[in-house]
């Protein structure tokens, strides 16, 4: 039996907190080196090199575990999103985690990469050539660019079966095509993390991660939805990403 009033609402949020709170454990645990590495960076570095070297062991390790772990999680935000939320975490989580693994290591390699080109391209103009200042603020918003394209390449990775670069260039276009939705993932993003790093660390284990992963999907899935809408009722071309050729994941029923 249903129980409704305040005792329902209390247990609605109780079963939220559940959900939010395994999702966010489970990522965690699977990101375990790369958290290690990023809470001795903040703790023990006390010189430059130091923490440049705290950074590198991080780009490097986070393809082959935060990645992977982050697509999981999405893949989890997804079903809620899209109102299945009675489905299994444990199942849900590392069924998607076998999945996606390969795809969301390539994808991390590249942004990783890609990160890396353009943090060295900032370095140079900004210090080592004198007047290139405007250049090195173009690779700071390219960057910019890349890490909140980020959310909708993870968001493309728990909801359409894609190639990776077709994921990472959608991922880009989205971004640009849909400045307002993206621009509000980032500062919702940034402020989630801002208060869980300097203000309440207990959320960093059990909500920051699932929180962040539902809102940047909820974004996301509210851009493709109104896409389809328009593509299905004008059939106007090149308006949209090229959903009608790439098969959405609703196939994958946990058993």
């Amino acid at each position: 039996m249903e129980m409704r009033g305040m005792m329902g609402g209390f247990y609605k949020i109780s079963e939220w907190i559940m959900r939010l709170s395994v999702t966010n454990v489970l990522w965690v645990v699977c990101s375990i080196p790369v958290f290690f590495f990023a809470l001795t960076a903040l703790l023990t570095s006390e010189t430059t090199g130091q923490l440049v070297a705290n950074v590198i062991i991080i780009s490097i390790l986070s393809p082959f575990t935060l990645f992977p772990a982050t697509s999981a999680m999405f893949s989890v935000a997804r079903k809620w999103v899209m109102g299945d939320t009675d489905v299994p975490l444990f199942k849900t989580f590392f069924r998607s985690y076998k999945q996606n693994y390969v795809q969301a290591m390539l994808g991390g390699i590249i942004y990783a990469v890609l990160f890396a080109i353009l943090i060295v391209d900032y370095q140079v103009y900004l210090k080592d050539l004198k007047g290139f200042g405007v250049l090195a603020i173009l690779f700071l918003a390219l960057m910019v660019l890349l890490f909140i394209s980020l959310f909708q390449f993870f968001s493309l990775l728990s909801h359409f079966h894609m190639k990776t670069m077709q994921l990472i260039k959608n991922a880009v276009i989205l971004t640009i095509g849909r400045p307002l939705r993206s621009l509000s993932t980032a500062v919702v993003s940034g402020f989630i993390l801002y208060i869980s790093v300097f203000k309440f660390t207990f959320l960093i284990p059990f909500f920051m991660g699932s929180v962040i992963a539902v809102f940047a999907f909820f974004n996301f899935y509210q851009t493709i939805q109104k896409m389809q809408a328009k593509n299905a009722a004008a059939e106007e071309d090149g308006e949209a990403l090229p959903i009608e050729d790439s098969p959405t994941k609703d196939d994958e029923e946990i058993k």
